[in-house]
This record gives structure tokens, C-alpha cells and sequence, in this order.
């Protein structure tokens, strides 16, 4: 069964969504108490205008690999399906409500079509095994990645920066800091995977 790693880092809308945006943000929000910038910030979680920046992954117990195609979205999509092709199973932390959702959404922007088509039934752990959710054993409680890690005593994958941070490191341009930022997130999923596993 071949077992694909992964973790994604996102973006703020572009400059192309701008106007839509505002339009969006003056419908929901009559007394402009949030201003734009805030705004716009929300959007990298919000598949719809968010763009992914880079995938983080590793099949099995290969070394991690990092998807990063300088604004085209769309081919590091196609690429990541193309390897996504072959993976029995998609793991990560919140990857279940976050990563893969987001990566499916970006895909229907860009018209590009998934080579897998994953169920996202709760309560199981195939095809998707999200490690903050197979930790809490379902429950509505939340424990991020870092406090996962640090508890079965793994290395803290975000000792320079953390995903709070990814916007502000695009801004200036530490590209390479966020790449390895991911790689660091998908190595520390597969060692929490492997304690959960006891494998």
C-alpha cells in the first residue's frame, strides 16, 4: 500500500481577485469594520481565492519532496495529481479539513482534474489518515501539529517560522524558508504517523 505524506502552505488571493473581493467584503461587511488587508488575509484559508504556494510530500519512506512552480498553481496541481495517482493512502495533520480540501477546491478553479476521487466520510482512516483527528479520536477537540510533535517527543517542525508567518516570508521573499518550512511539517506528520501506528 503505497502511503503519500503531505502538507501544503497557502497564499492570500491575487491581485486578479481584487476587485471581486472587494465587492464580496462590502456585501458582507455594511460598516467596513474589517478593512481590506484583514480581509484579504482570511483568504488563505479559503480555498475559493487562497492559492497554494507549494505541496510538501513523500511517498513511503522516501526522502520528502517539495512542489513549488513559481506562479502557475495549476501545473504544481497537475503534477501533484499525476503523483497522487499511484497513493493508496493520504496522510497528514488536518489535512482531512484543511490541506486536501484546499487542494481539491484550488483543482476546480483551475480545471484541473483530481486522478483520485477521495472520501471524506469522518470517522475513518482510509483513503485520508489525519493525524490530528486519529490523536483526538474523533472528538471536537484540536491539538495543532507542533504540541502533537513536541508531546511523543519529536523535534518542533516550526522553530524558525510557523504558518502565521508564510505571508510575511512570500512578502520579503524567503521562498526557500517556506519550502522548508513544508518539508520539515511532512517529515514531522510522518513521524507522528508512525507512533500513532505504532508502526
Amino acid at each position: 500500500m503505497e502511503k503519500l505524506f503531505l502538507d501544503i502552505e497557502t497564499l492570500p488571493a491575487g491581485e486578479e481577485s481584487h476587485s471581486t473581493l472587494e465587492f464580496l467584503r462590502a456585501k458582507k461587511n455594511k460598516n467596513k469594520e474589517e478593512d481590506f488587508e484583514q480581509y484579504l488575509l482570511k483568504t488563505s484559508f479559503d480555498g475559493a481565492f487562497g492559492r497554494i504556494l507549494c505541496i510538501g510530500y513523500a511517498i513511503d519512506d522516501n526522502p520528502v519532496e517539495i512542489l513549488y512552480i513559481q506562479d502557475n498553481e495549476k501545473a504544481m496541481l497537475e503534477k501533484f495529481w499525476e503523483i497522487a495517482r499511484e497513493a493508496d493512502l493520504f496522510i497528514g495533520h488536518n489535512v482531512m479539513d484543511f490541506d486536501l480540501r484546499f487542494i481539491y477546491q484550488r483543482s476546480i478553479i483551475n480545471k484541473v482534474k483530481p486522478t483520485k476521487e477521495l472520501i471524506f466520510a469522518r470517522y475513518r482512516n482510509n483513503p485520508i489518515y489525519d493525524t490530528a483527528k486519529e490523536w483526538s479520536k474523533w472528538s471536537n477537540t484540536y491539538i495543532g501539529l507542533e504540541r502533537l510533535a513536541l508531546a511523543l517527543g519529536i523535534p518542533s517542525p516550526k522553530e524558525e517560522i510557523d504558518g502565521a508567518q508564510v505571508y510575511e516570508f512570500y512578502k520579503k521573499g524567503k521562498i526557500k524558508e517556506i519550502l522548508d518550512y513544508c518539508k520539515k511539517d511532512v517529515e514531522t506528520a510522518r513521524e507522528v504517523y508512525k507512533r500513532l501506528t505504532f508502526s
